[in-house]
């Protein structure tokens, strides 16, 4: 057995002690539900294939969502689960980054006491990794989700906002183009003729709806300068956690909309204290876990070596539960480790 082999079981053995039961899901997964969670641009990051009989589909790219299919479908509450196995990844050519690689992961849907659910996880991943010389650092997405969904704007460009979340380039640019009014010539290139011949895949109707929403958009006052400030000093928090937790409260006298979030995250640093958990030693971050996959809507975390990609992350997905719940939901939170980046680093 493989060191990375020998260190997946251990893993698993340890999950399984924290009374997970283990899962398995298949290498192939539909398509179909990775595009509608997560648009076109899951193509960037999967290998797809076709099947005549299965239609479009991926190898898996992760392990959440199965396992999250497989719990809202037959699972019980509250449930724990683990899991080990490879998932794949498209990478960019040069950048000497694994395409397929082992994960070991554990998952635990319970509503009881979702603060309590966090620290069980973060605690346990800890205790996992300990005496490996990581360095543990948090964040909070739904911090960020919460003060966007707060602007004082129109639902579109909330929405815009919301969807590019993950996309730091393209959010700040959204910022920035919201927060000024819409230039005379961009309005101008709005007032087009209408009969014009029909070209690509959009008809007349299409278009013209598309116009319709542009002129509406442009109609829109400019973002509140104050407010955009409040949500940039979100993404700039970079502290030990309680030191984090005052200057959010601090920005929330601008943006109320994320005390109820701040609460949550006040909850979390007791319930990791009693855990154990030193969280004056803790490092938050506003902008940690923004680059990761879409699902994540709360807490993050994850464990870095001195350099290369994190050994292990995770977070909370309540909204995911409720996407691939068919009208049932519950919060969720989990995380993977990859033991070959963990034996690397030994």
């Amino acid at each position: 057995m493989s060191p990375a082999m020998t260190e997946a079981a251990r893993l698993s053995a340890l999950f399984r002690d924290a009374g997970a039961v283990s899962v398995e899901t298949s290498v192939l997964q539909p398509a179909e539900t990775l595009l509608d969670l997560y648009g076109e641009d899951i193509r960037a990051r999967a290998y797809v294939t076709s099947d005549p009989v299965l239609g479009e589909q991926m190898l898996r790219p992760d392990f959440t969502v199965p396992v999250v299919q497989q719990h809202m479908a037959h699972g019980a509450e509250p449930a724990r689960y683990t899991y080990q196995g490879l998932v794949f990844r498209s990478q960019e050519a040069g950048t000497g980054r694994a395409s397929e690689y082992l994960q070991v992961g554990y998952e635990v849907f319970d509503r009881a006491d979702p603060a309590a659910a966090d620290a069980e996880v973060f605690a346990l991943f800890a205790q996992a990794l300990d005496g490996r010389g990581l360095r543990a650092a948090t964040g909070d997405i739904g911090i960020l989700r919460a003060a966007v969904e707060g602007l004082s704007t129109s639902e579109r460009r909330r929405a815009a906002l919301l969807r590019h979340l993950w996309r730091p380039r393209r959010f700040r640019a959204l910022l920035e183009r919201f927060g000024k009014p819409v230039p005379s010539a961009r309005l101008a290139a709005l007032d087009v003729e209408t009969g014009a011949p029909e070209i690509g895949l959009r008809d007349a109707s299409d278009v013209s709806q598309r116009i319709a929403a542009l002129k509406e958009d442009a109609q829109v006052a400019p973002l509140d300068a104050g407010e955009v400030a409040a949500l940039s000093a979100i993404l700039d928090v970079a502290e030990m956690a309680p030191l984090a937790l005052a200057k959010l409260r601090d920005i929330a006298q601008t943006l109320p909309a994320i005390t109820p979030a701040l609460d949550r995250l006040e909850a979390r640093l007791d319930a990791l204290a009693a855990r154990g958990v030193d969280v004056d030693a803790l490092a938050f971050e506003g902008s940690y876990g923004r680059t990761s996959m879409e699902y994540y809507d709360g807490f993050v975390f994850g464990f870095h070596g001195e350099s290369g990609p994190p050994i292990a992350t995770g977070g909370r997905y309540d909204a995911l539960t409720r996407v691939l719940g068919q009208g049932r939901e519950i919060p969720a939170v989990g995380g993977v480790i990859r033991p070959e980046l963990l034996e690397a680093g030994a």
